[in-house]
């Protein structure tokens, strides 16, 4: 018998680092410094997804579907692509936030419209803002292949919240 498993060695920065920078920057700033960073987020280790671009209102990351993002019936787990646009649609709201404010998702809505292989090759997800108010904000985002086609869609509410939270 073969051994079909696999490992992979995730590395990035501990969930919870330094965030006191947080407090005294932007949304804008404090994403912008992030770009190229090898220390992104954990989950954007662990998901192969990394950011490409950050303005007011607009979160552009490129993502890389593999092996280990597979679900039992030979695709992308739709979880993969969800975590993926959730991260754009959070950055794009955080991009819009004065210093000392932070954001949390209150609802995500995912439209799965075609299937995510390791064929697929490394695709695009822009996020961009909709409404940003003093309490809540609404994004929406794509996530598409390097055909140009659209393989997914969603769109969230956030609440917004002093940081740190109470």
């Amino acid at each position: 018998m073969t051994d079909t498993h696999a490992t992979r060695t995730i590395t990035g920065r501990r969930a919870g680092g330094d965030l006191a920078a947080l407090a005294g920057l932007s949304g804008l700033d404090f994403l912008r410094q992030r770009i190229g960073s090898t220390d992104f987020a954990p989950i954007a280790a662990l998901m192969d997804f990394r950011p490409v671009r950050f303005d007011h209102g607009l979160a552009v990351f490129e993502a890389t579907p593999g092996e280990s993002h597979y679900n039992p019936i030979g695709s992308v787990h739709g979880g993969w692509a969800s975590t993926v646009l959730d991260s754009a649609l959070g950055c794009a709201v955080h991009s819009t936030l004065p210093a000392g404010k932070i954001y949390t998702t209150l609802e995500l809505k995912v439209n799965l419209v075609r299937a995510i292989t390791t064929r697929t090759g490394t695709m695009t997800c822009e996020g961009r803002t909709i409404h940003v108010g003093g309490r809540t904000a609404t994004a929406e985002a794509k996530l598409i292949g390097p055909d140009g086609k659209l393989y997914a869609h969603a769109t969230t509410t956030c609440l917004i919240l002093p940081f740190p939270p109470a």
